[in-house]
């Protein structure tokens, strides 16, 4: 396990699935959550997943981190893929529940390597699939 500078540790199992995403493309996203003092994975979504499903997985009062690979298709007509880290922290989540998640955040992308953009959301909209896509050309 690596030990976070925020005190927060990433289970192994985080960085394996996160590589298998990158390489063999095994998943189109994943969820990952602080339970006690580590990160783990929550939810892992099969590669026929849609970015509805992904973000209809995340809850709506506790915060997340996750990875979503977005397929899309450029102006040039090519095929191109980019992974998302996105940091979902609702309003509506407990102050605390954000405080550790923000402080905890860097460490824990740094952990997956191959990160391409970023994106911090607070409500559904700042995540928008159009925010995606404008973020992935």
């Amino acid at each position: 396990m690596a030990n976070a500078a925020s005190g927060m540790a990433v289970e192994d199992e985080c960085k394996l699935k996160f590589l298998e995403l990158k390489s063999k493309r095994n998943y189109r996203f994943i969820i990952f959550r602080i339970d006690g003092q580590q990160v783990v994975v929550e939810k892992l979504g099969n590669p026929d997943e849609t970015y509805d499903d992904f973000t209809a997985s995340l809850p709506a009062n506790e915060c997340r981190y996750a990875v979503f690979d977005f397929d899309f298709i450029t102006d040039e007509n090519c095929q191109k893929s980019k992974i998302f880290f996105i940091a979902w922290s609702p309003d509506s989540s407990r102050v605390r529940m954000k405080m550790v998640y923000a402080s905890s955040k860097d460490r824990f992308k740094r952990e997956l390597d191959g990160i391409q953009v970023e994106l911090q959301a607070t409500d559904p909209s700042e995540m928008s699939f159009d925010i995606i896509k404008s973020r992935a050309l």
